[in-house]
């Protein structure tokens, strides 16, 4: 197992991440992405759902959508997902987990929206089987290992070898009988490209598909509900307590009907004025919050605060809550507006117990979360700058359809209409809306990178077979979700985790074969 960063998110690792962006929306490769071992699940939400039938078929009104295997050649790998990420106790079914969320979500009109439960899990892959790795007697993990190149046979039909070097200028190879690329969206694609030795064009790339139909989770506001209960819509969707929890999002009968995209949205409550009591103690929470005391942790955190800065952005927030900690007060003048402002403090303990935020609710801000449309034009490139390894940086030309801009406009009126019915509110839609296709969307992707190494039956079609392997190359898998033909709205790990799984189980097979034939 070869991996590119250390134990622990380092500077130096993290800047083989960026990149340029070209496209509309901008896209900035290195905000999402973490190369460590365990990878992005350091940054990761926890977030486990499996797609939907319809994910997997081919939608007359999607160009370029159906997997070449369905929901019922991944349900068995699902089963086995849920052991790995320890949730064995949610039973599911497509697009959705079974059992009770810890707050009823509301009930919708069933062929316009309906309640998927997801299960989160904090689970980071690097910590939880670290030392199972280390006490494999078959397995050995190089960390600093950065491909740099697989090596093609001169025929260009197999790899024989990958060659490896670290930031400090060590060199390696290694050899292997299979090999296989799990560096997820981005890199898998930009590492196929850069292994142009013997085929030009990069490994797999005979019909220059390889980087093509780049795909995200595009998010953005579309409109805010006014309600004097607001909290009767936000409540069931708080995510502060249990570990299952409901999305809306629309039905099949609805998106075939208007021939859209998958979406769901998340009702988002906005504060209005705040009190001078609770002001001072976040503030203080703020001062007295998690020191950075290492690279690793400032690393992690710098992350994490772009990440919260572009939700703020999409959302507008205004809160006093991000001005207070960029103006913290002194201790004593902070403890005289704690004891001035004990009675907020209290009023605010009191709507926690009745199920209100502590801080009442101005409005509802709706987000909304997207499929995107398989795009051929969206793509991963190239650029022309090097990294500290002295290969190319990746370039992101991240583009949108009007099928995109068709289902942003339409779920916001589907979501708005059935939500403001829901807790008796108006909705008023994000002028972005309704400006037509030659606007920008306001939106951004959520580091769901899909789609660069799609999945087909034919090499006309996509990048990798129906078992992972690059099409044209007897030895070369990709797992991850580069090989998604289509994402859903569904978060895409533990579909991942499935493919993964599915993959070894396949190359288990094959070296058995192999093994029992005398194959060398």
């Amino acid at each position: 197992m070869v991996e590119s960063g250390g134990l622990a998110p380092e500077e130096i690792s993290q800047q083989l991440c960026e990149g340029t962006s070209i496209g509309c929306p901008e896209f900035d490769p290195a905000i999402p992405r973490l190369r460590m071992f365990g990878g992005t699940c350091k940054l990761w939400g926890g977030g486990c759902i499996p797609l939907s039938k319809l994910d997997f078929s081919q939608r007359d009104w999607v160009p370029y959508s159906g997997w070449p295997i369905s929901f019922a050649d991944l349900e068995p790998y699902y089963e086995r997902a849920r052991t790995f990420f320890r949730i064995e106790q949610h039973d599911f079914r497509e697009g959705t987990f079974f059992g009770q969320p810890a707050r009823p979500p509301i009930r919708f009109d069933v062929h316009k929206l309906v309640n998927q439960i997801f299960v989160s899990n904090g689970l980071h892959v690097g910590e939880t089987y670290r030392g199972e790795l280390e006490r494999a007697a078959n397995v050995r993990v190089l960390l600093h290992a950065n491909l740099v190149e697989l090596k093609a046979s001169p025929s260009g039909g197999s790899v024989c070898e990958a060659r490896i070097r670290s930031v400090g200028g060590r060199e390696g190879v290694v050899r292997a009988r299979h090999y296989v690329l799990a560096c997820g969206g981005i890199e898998n694609a930009r590492l196929l490209l850069l292994s142009n030795s013997v085929a030009r064009h990069g490994l797999g790339n005979d019909r220059d598909l390889v980087g093509r139909f780049f795909m995200d989770h595009p998010t953005g506001k579309l409109g805010t509900l006014d309600a004097t209960a607001s909290h009767r819509l936000t409540w069931p969707y708080d995510r502060s307590k249990g570990d299952a929890f409901p999305e809306i999002c629309l039905s099949d009968q609805v998106m075939a009907a208007q021939r859209i995209l998958n979406g769901r949205v998340r009702p988002v409550a906005m504060e209005g004025r705040v009190p001078k009591g609770i002001l001072a103690l976040r503030t203080l929470r703020a001062t007295w919050g998690p020191s950075t005391r290492d690279e690793s942790s400032a690393l992690e955190q710098r992350i994490h605060a772009a990440l919260e800065e572009k939700f703020r952005a999409a959302l507008r927030y205004t809160s006093g809550d991000a001005a207070v900690i960029k103006s913290p007060k002194g201790f004593g003048s902070l403890l005289l507006q704690l004891g001035l402002g004990a009675g907020d403090i209290t009023h605010a303990l009191a709507r926690k117990l009745t199920h209100k935020p502590a801080v009442k609710s101005d409005h509802v801000a709706l987000m909304g979360y997207f499929e995107q449309a398989p795009n051929p034009d969206s793509r991963v490139l190239l650029g022309d700058e090097p990294d500290a390894l002295g290969q190319r940086k990746v370039c992101i030309d991240w583009r949108l359809t009007p099928l995109d801009r068709h289902s942003y406009r339409s779920a916001a009126v589907l979501f708005g209409t059935e939500l403001a019915h829901a807790c008796g509110g108006q909705f008023q839609p994000e002028p972005w809306l309704g400006e037509g296709d030659g606007a920008v969307p306001e939106i951004r992707g959520t580091a769901h990178h899909m789609g660069t190494t799609r999945m087909s039956d034919s090499p006309h079609d996509g990048v990798v077979d129906r078992h992972c392997r690059v099409h044209g190359i007897d030895n070369l898998h990709v797992a991850g979700s580069s090989v998604f033909p289509t994402g859903g709205w569904a978060f895409p790990t533990f579909t991942i985790v499935a493919l993964s799984l599915r993959l070894a189980e396949h190359l288990r097979a094959r070296l058995a074969t192999s093994t029992s034939s005398g194959e060398s």
